[in-house]
């Protein structure tokens, strides 16, 4: 069964906790741009309230990474992904030290997971 709006919103808020934790900690730039970034973004409150969980729990990042894209793997394509996308981003950048190279293998390995799942769909 195909997981609702929602659930995706917060397998997005899980996956830039992901991308933030995955250099060790979060950082408080990176917070404080989630929460820029999220005035104009469907679905913030879902995205910052799973985000704000998983920090607060300080979950394992193997763990939340695994949940966040077997959710988006079952959501299925949706336009949501390019926000998520460019967040991903926008939340590695945010440090003063730039993107470090454990996020940018997150999210790189996100997307290409997500990617090969999609590609043999059968849609």
């Amino acid at each position: 069964m195909k997981p609702s709006k929602d659930k995706l919103y917060s397998a997005i808020g899980e996956m830039i906790y992901v991308v933030a934790k995955s250099d060790g900690i979060v950082q408080d730039q990176e917070t404080s741009k989630l929460v820029a970034l999220l005035t104009h973004i469907p679905g913030a409150a879902d995205i910052e309230w799973s985000f704000n969980y998983e920090k607060n729990k300080d979950t394992s990042v193997a763990e939340t990474f695994d949940r966040a894209l077997e959710t988006c793997k079952t959501y299925g394509p949706a336009e949501e992904y390019a926000i998520l996308f460019d967040a991903l981003d926008v939340i590695a950048k945010a440090s003063d030290d730039g993107i470090q190279p454990e996020e940018q293998a997150v999210i790189d390995r996100f997307k290409h997971e997500l990617k090969e799942h999609f590609l043999t769909l059968d849609l």
